[in-house]
């Protein structure tokens, strides 16, 4: 069956007749009187009873209307979901712990405001997973710390943020790599932009890093850093709600080289979203106000 055939049956059933359904389909009757008959031929059934020129709904005719009336109706929902111009349905959003923890509450809050037919699902990881899943199609857009390079993404530069070791209390003032004492980094795995910089700014200045504790969150980051395990890179912004601050020592790097770091929102460039485009504006706005 064709959704036109359901289409002109529906219209027919809804219109009392052929003359009047040609008319509010501006086709000729023969026309719809043809395309019932091969709709019915294709059913292999009787879809009315034809008595002069009322026509009344067989049996078949009832169910097939009950059907039609779903299978049009759904047709029209996927017609407006992929011809949307008002965001609606769930934005699969990827982010950073740093990232969703420090900025993403205020956006959040004002997208849910602002557009609430739109429900998030929010998945935080490392910036090449984020990039993975954006790729493949399972998260509609992330944020990830540059740099991003695949030339399939679009990258929307967001926030700049400032990265700064951490120690604990007792570390001394750091001015360069030979003042780390361990020289223990406290670091997430290996494919980490904040740990890559971390590794080049004391390659650059020919020190030898001689343990690296692998982490997976900036919490357990913080509290080895409060026991002396190690220092760690991380944003300046990871630290405003972390309740023991007063135990760490925090240490600028003035290179911008390390001591930047610019947060993109990705996603496909073949998979423009409004919802996306509205998140991004949002964003946009909240990091001018920062």
């Amino acid at each position: 069956m064709e959704l036109s055939d359901l289409r002109i049956f529906f219209a027919v059933v809804r219109c009392g007749g052929i003359t009047s359904a040609a008319r509010q389909l501006n086709r000729v009757q023969s026309n719809i009187t043809t395309r019932i008959k091969k709709l019915e031929d294709r059913l292999g059934v009787a879809l009315f009873l034809r008595e002069g020129k009322r026509l009344h709904l067989t049996p078949a005719g009832r169910i097939l209307l009950d059907h039609a009336g779903r299978i049009l109706d759904l047709a029209d929902r996927a017609y407006d979901a992929v011809h949307e111009t008002e965001p609606s349905g769930i934005l699969r959003l990827g982010a950073m712990e740093s990232t969703a923890a420090a900025r993403l509450p205020i956006p959040l809050n004002t997208f849910y405001a602002r557009y609430p037919n739109v429900a998030i699902e929010l998945q935080t990881g490392a910036p090449t997973d984020m990039i993975g899943l954006v790729l493949a199609g399972k998260l509609d857009a992330a944020l990830v710390a540059e740099p991003v390079e695949d030339a399939r993404l679009e990258a929307l530069p967001i926030y700049t943020e400032e990265l700064v070791i951490i120690g604990s209390h007792r570390q001394p003032p750091i001015n360069s790599a030979n003042d780390v004492r361990p020289r223990s980094v406290l670091a997430f795995h290996p494919g980490c932009p904040h740990r890559m910089r971390l590794e080049s700014w004391f390659a650059r200045e020919g020190v030898l890093i001689e343990r690296v504790v692998e982490l997976t969150s900036y919490h357990a980051m913080l509290g080895c850093a409060v026991a002396g395990m190690g220092i760690g890179l991380m944003p300046r912004s990871a630290l405003e709600t972390y309740s023991e601050r007063a135990r760490l020592s925090v240490h600028p790097l003035c290179d911008p080289t390390f001591g930047r770091a610019t947060t993109l929102l990705i996603w496909r460039k073949d998979m423009p979203q409004p919802k996306v485009a509205c998140f991004a504006e949002i964003l946009v706005a909240h990091a001018a106000s920062l």
